[in-house]
């Protein structure tokens, strides 16, 4: 690498949790980062589920990095046995973190990367190009687009604006868009029991997906039912048994996560909840209210709903990588090694082998994708993997491979495995509490897990959440 490569900054793509950690690890190396955060503030995405609590205590949600930037400005630690909303993780950890100068700096909000590229050179041409800066194309609100050259490149924006479409075969339904367009169809993750209960009282609502969000969903709007006659709740799932998508109650290494599945058991089991199997979605027709048509066993099947909660996953952007050369899994585009070890299909428990640098590595030299986005379609990812992974990433970056390849992650066990409800969100903190358990609406959100970091550097604990 020429000195005039070496000299110029890293950029990174989000300032989430993923994101401002690896600019943490950037400055701790002696690096330059600069952060392009398409939202007005770090956390954006984080801000859309502020009402929900996580079942994974303070203890478990710092990185070890941004702790030892913070310490240096007199930041108070959160009681690390607390179990934060997402409001608080943002307003607590990530607001302080970003005040830090040598992050403050380095930060662009309302800043919109619109491609990375290498300077001079699109995808084709090969001579020379690992000594050609990337490109990366930034728009901001008033317009303005500014190319930055820099020396590499990690992207951890994550998946949170591209939510998976409702129809059959990875496709919108016919009639999606315009029901939409119509306010039929709601944002991923409402606030039921908060600022968006008025929306849903009294309202038939229909939740379509099985993981982790569409449980804590139902598990509000039962509370929202219980104290709003007239409300009615079903729920559909491409799946033919609802046993599997209970996850471990008991089972479980953490009791919160575990109390998901039973809840939401005891609310199908008691009636509360209509439940609907092996049914796949074919098409929705707007009028009045939204009539959402579905193929089942015995034949096609028409819901007429006030609402749909919308809970079927996300997957990642990847137009504005359109000039990387990427090596991705066809399958769950992520990078082609991590693939098979978080293809849904296979592995669904949380407990991924710890992956670092050559993991994520593809063939543009010194880019990355990590955190939520390298996971592709799968939903198991922890936020602690995507903190594992950056502080990887930058020791290569660094020239210290050997920190690079000391890689190492202990997960908990889910109690079961199951592609249902195996995704990476949260539960409520309390069972006995229920106006608590009722605001956690959660997709995407932290589970905890132990990081074995390699001597040399500190060791710390930490859990998931999506940038």
């Amino acid at each position: 690498m020429t000195n005039q490569l070496r000299d110029l900054p890293v950029a990174i793509i989000g300032a989430g949790p993923v994101g401002l950690a690896t600019a943490a690890n950037l400055i701790e190396r002696g690096l330059t980062p600069l952060i392009f955060e398409k939202g007005e503030a770090v956390g954006t995405a984080i801000s859309k589920w502020g009402h929900i609590r996580l079942f994974s205590s303070w203890e478990h949600n710092i990185d070890p990095a941004s702790r030892r930037l913070l310490e240096h400005t007199g930041w108070r630690e959160p009681r690390l046995t607390s179990l934060p909303f997402g409001a608080e993780l943002v307003e607590q950890y990530l607001n302080p973190l970003a005040a830090v100068p040598a992050i403050s700096a380095a930060l662009q909000t309302s800043s919109t990367v619109t491609a990375v590229s290498r300077v001079g050179m699109d995808k084709t041409h090969s001579r020379g190009r690992d000594e050609r800066p990337f490109l990366v194309r930034v728009q901001t609100v008033d317009g303005t687009v500014t190319d930055h050259h820099v020396r590499a490149v990690v992207d951890t924006s994550g998946t949170w604006a591209d939510p998976n479409p409702l129809g059959q075969a990875g496709l919108p339904a016919p009639g999606e868009a315009e029901a939409i367009a119509a306010r039929l169809i709601t944002e991923p993750l409402p606030d039921v029991t908060g600022a968006d209960r008025a929306r849903f009282t009294g309202r038939h609502v229909l939740v379509i997906g099985a993981g982790h969000s569409a449980a804590n969903t139902l598990l509000s709007l039962g509370q929202l039912a219980k104290n709003e006659p007239g409300t009615r709740i079903s729920w559909a799932v491409r799946g033919p048994d609802a046993s599997r998508l209970y996850g471990g109650g008991d089972l479980d290494g953490l009791p919160a996560r575990g109390q998901l599945g039973t809840r939401l058991r005891k609310l199908v089991e008691d009636g509360h909840i209509e439940l609907h199997t092996s049914f796949t979605t074919l098409s929705f027709t707007v009028g009045q209210r939204l009539a959402v048509t579905g193929a089942t066993p015995d034949g096609d099947v028409t819901l007429e709903v006030d609402l749909l909660i919308p809970a079927t996953g996300f997957r990642p952007d990847l137009d504005i990588l359109r000039e990387i050369r990427l090596e991705l899994d066809p399958a769950v585009e992520a990078p082609r090694d991590l693939g098979p070890l978080i293809d849904p299909e296979f592995h669904s428990c949380g407990t991924v082998p710890a992956h670092g640098a050559k993991v994520l590595a593809h063939p543009d030299k010194d880019f990355y994708i990590a955190g939520m986005k390298s996971y592709g379609r799968a939903p198991t990812f922890l936020l602690a993997t995507g903190y594992e992974q950056v502080r990887s990433i930058v020791a290569a970056l660094a020239g210290d491979q050997n920190a690079a390849d000391q890689v190492h992650l202990e997960l908990p066990e889910t109690g079961v495995c199951s592609t249902d409800l195996g995704g990476s969100c949260d539960a409520p903190a309390e069972d006995n509490q229920e106006q608590d358990a009722a605001s956690s609406s959660c997709c995407a959100t932290p589970e905890p897990v132990l990081i074995g970091i390699p001597t040399g550097l500190a060791h710390g604990r930490t859990a998931t959440i999506a940038e």
